[in-house]
């Protein structure tokens, strides 16, 4: 299996970001982006998925977290995409239903090249720490525009803490699934024969 590792850097007027990843990794994270709460479901994120993940982001929290989170799920993305290169004998699709107490998070992916985003839900509370809620969301939808991932996500719960990190953790445990290689096959797993 060839090396699926990234390695992105985004900078612009609000943030700079670098983004490191192996999509084949151990769960191993490193991760600043001064939201305690963001770096908590971004060390699950690498650890459910067993990802290597080092995150460093320095964006504009004097003003809020919308840039900061919105930026990493960009550069988060376009990691996934560099690293799956052609995504020649990913398993493609994957679902994943992961519960934390009474909260369940529900993710369905398809590693299409294709980026849509569809979400059903809402979240009991406005903010979690540092974090605004609602940029869970917004997390989700950049990371699939940026990876060429077709996601469908939906939330159920109380607690917007446990909420989040079931959407989190069952995305980290969807991608690791559909990026699986399928040894079986030694083709791109499309009538197209691209993705």
């Amino acid at each position: 299996m060839s090396d699926r590792t990234a390695a992105v850097t985004r900078e612009t007027a609000e943030t700079t970001i670098e983004v490191t990843l192996d999509v084949d990794g151990d769960g191993e994270s490193t991760v600043e982006t001064g939201i305690g709460f963001f770096d908590h479901m971004l060390d699950s994120f690498a650890r459910h998925g067993l990802f290597d993940l080092t995150v460093r982001a320095d964006g504009d929290l004097h003003i809020d977290d919308h840039h900061t989170v919105e930026d990493v799920a960009i550069t988060l993305g376009e990691a996934f995409d560099e690293a799956l290169g052609d995504r020649r004998a990913i398993q493609r699709f994957a679902d994943r239903k992961v519960p934390l107490d009474e909260a369940v998070g529900d993710i369905v992916v398809d590693v299409s090249g294709r980026p849509l985003f569809r979400f059903d839900g809402e979240f009991s509370q406005e903010r979690v720490g540092d974090m605004t809620s609602h940029m869970a969301k917004h997390f989700l939808r950049s990371l699939a525009m940026n990876a060429g991932l077709t996601l469908h996500a939906g939330v159920v719960g109380e607690n917007a803490h446990h909420e989040i990190e079931a959407l989190f953790k069952a995305t980290a445990r969807a991608m690791d699934d559909a990026t699986q290689i399928d040894e079986r096959r030694s083709d791109v797993a499309s009538t197209k024969e691209s993705l």
